[in-house]
């Protein structure tokens, strides 16, 4: 098996990209591999990597690429969520994709178009910048067709009262792609966007408290990734601070997926971040957040007015993904040999040759801006 690594800047971190036709269809087999896999890498110092990017070329006429994400949990080698997806490591794909050949080079102004088979959503990752070492995108995710905005409430209100130490806090809960419960920060006894960045134990175990409690209202499984939790505070001239949690620590920054339902949230009237980003002094248009680990823009595409609003597209700019390289792994469990009897011909391969192999198996079509 041949596991290639490239991360995106603000991700908690690197993801490795697996060919999946060289892996396993069925879940256990999958997973199997993919325990052998974790295994293998902790063995190689990389035991901390806890984000996979499963890719194919598509063979749906609108896609470059089939994505599967599986999140690897940190309790065992053989635990993993395979429910929700990540912007990161979908960028992260798309730059291995490129560099091995699976899809064409990266050029400024092309546009790679991901079939997200976690969820059904549909990204386009549209390259910006691009150098020896990475690529800077815009990824732009797509409703098609636009959904109600109503239809993005995950318990269908814009604020859900949730009992918690003894009281109820007001959240909102808000899906596209992954779930997400944003709360103010003022709630839960934060003053200030410093404060809000500080690594506090205090805080970040009041979050996961506030998580576990939202998912026992609703009788949901709190032990995978989903939903994530988040607190925002409002800063001046429009801009939220946001502080999220990720597996199995604070976030850097906030993850991609997160800003999408952030933007999305921001245009529900009625929801937390509504109500803080009106606070800010926001209006319509480019949002801006304030994160740990610095600055993030994100915008919403709504169309229609009153009960009749739509949204079509979420994009997330200037986000830069660094290529980290090739590592070849012996592990074959013995459920997945057959499966994987391609990876040992790949890894005693060139690169070029690979690059070719691939090239020859799916056209490529130039999309350009």
């Amino acid at each position: 098996m041949i596991a290639t690594f490239a991360r995106s800047h603000g991700a908690p971190c690197p993801t490795v990209v697996l060919d999946g036709r060289t892996l396993p269809e069925a879940d256990p087999e999958l997973l199997d591999a993919l325990a052998g896999l974790r295994s293998d890498m902790s063995e190689h110092g990389a035991g901390d990597i806890l984000k996979n990017a499963i890719i194919w070329p598509s063979k749906h006429p609108l896609f470059d690429l089939d994505y599967r994400f599986v999140q690897s949990l940190p309790r065992d080698f053989d635990s993993f969520d395979l429910r929700g997806s990540c912007g990161h490591s979908i960028l992260a794909a798309v730059e291995v994709a490129a560099r091995t050949g699976m899809i064409q080079p990266l050029i400024p102004g092309c546009r790679v178009r991901v079939n997200v088979l976690n969820n059904g959503d549909n990204v386009v990752c549209e390259t910006e910048e691009t150098s020896d070492g990475g690529t800077r995108f815009t990824a732009h995710f797509l409703c098609s067709p636009p959904r109600p905005i109503a239809e993005l409430l995950t318990t269908g209100e814009p604020v859900s009262l949730i009992p918690f130490e003894g009281g109820t806090v007001p959240v909102s809960l808000v899906t596209m792609g992954n779930s997400y419960i944003f709360v103010s920060g003022a709630e839960l006894g934060v003053t200030g966007t410093e404060e809000l960045f500080t690594d506090d134990p205090d805080l970040f175990d009041r979050m996961l408290g506030l998580r576990l409690a939202v998912c026992e209202e609703y009788g949901w499984d709190p032990s995978g990734a989903f939903p994530k939790i988040a607190a925002l505070l409002p800063e001046s001239d429009g801009v939220l601070a946001v502080r999220a949690i990720s597996v199995p620590s604070w976030h850097p920054t906030v993850a991609m997926t997160g800003a999408t339902c952030l933007a999305t949230a921001v245009g529900i009237e009625g929801t937390v971040p509504w109500a803080l980003a009106a606070e800010a002094g926001h209006q319509e248009g480019l949002l801006s957040l304030r994160t740990a680990g610095g600055p993030m823009r994100v915008s919403a595409y709504v169309t229609g007015e009153g009960d009749g609003r739509r949204l079509a597209w979420v994009s997330v700019a200037e986000k830069q993904v660094d290529y980290r390289g090739k590592l070849p792994l012996p592990h074959q469990s013995v459920s997945t040999s057959a499966a994987l009897s391609t990876s040992a011909a790949l890894s005693t391969s060139a690169a070029v040759s690979t690059s070719a192999a691939l090239s020859e198996e799916s056209s490529w079509l130039p999309l350009t801006a």
